[in-house]
């Protein structure tokens, strides 16, 4: 399967799907569509986040070679909200490996207090914030007013997470 050409006949769950089942646990496959999610342009960069996430779901070890790639694409300037949205989502469902933790909290921390991010890229870094830091007391503190300081002007989707992270907290 070109997964390329794929992702470009459609934006569906069904293709989506269809993606993720082709690559399945095979890691040259798993290496292929991080590829194309990097590679963009940014609509092929979309596309290729909905079956990228899938996979990672279902085999989080595939992602551990490609966590450096992924920050890096994370923080280039400009990175459209599809891009940090994704990325961030996918990490939270992967055990970052502890050389990274400090360059993925200042990220999450960053995007978590910016005030023009969208709310799912703030939900996405809380959650990611939320499992890193809960051996790190000082960071634990500092989560926390983050998040109890944003609630009162918060939408649904925050509330309902932060609630979540604190509680985890």
């Amino acid at each position: 399967m070109d997964i390329r050409r794929t992702l470009l006949q459609q934006h569906s769950k069904a293709n989506a799907n269809k993606i993720a089942d082709y690559v399945g646990s095979n890691r040259p496959r798993f290496k292929q569509l991080v590829m194309v999610y990097l590679a963009g342009p940014y609509k092929i960069t979309q596309r290729a986040a909905w079956p990228l996430c899938i996979c990672v779901e279902r085999y989080p070890h595939l992602v551990a070679p490609h966590i450096c790639p992924l920050l890096s694409f994370l923080v280039v300037p400009g990175a459209h909200d599809a891009v940090k949205r994704n990325t961030l989502r996918l990490l939270q469902f992967v055990k970052i490996p502890v050389r990274y933790h400090g360059k993925v909290i200042d990220i999450c921390f960053k995007y978590l207090q910016a005030n023009k991010e969208p709310v799912a890229v703030k939900v996405f870094a809380m959650t990611v914030l939320g499992r890193l830091v809960k051996n790190l007391p000082e960071l634990k503190r500092e989560l926390r007013l983050i998040i109890e300081d944003q609630l009162p002007y918060a939408s649904a989707g925050f509330v309902s997470r932060a609630n979540m992270v604190i509680k985890e907290l």
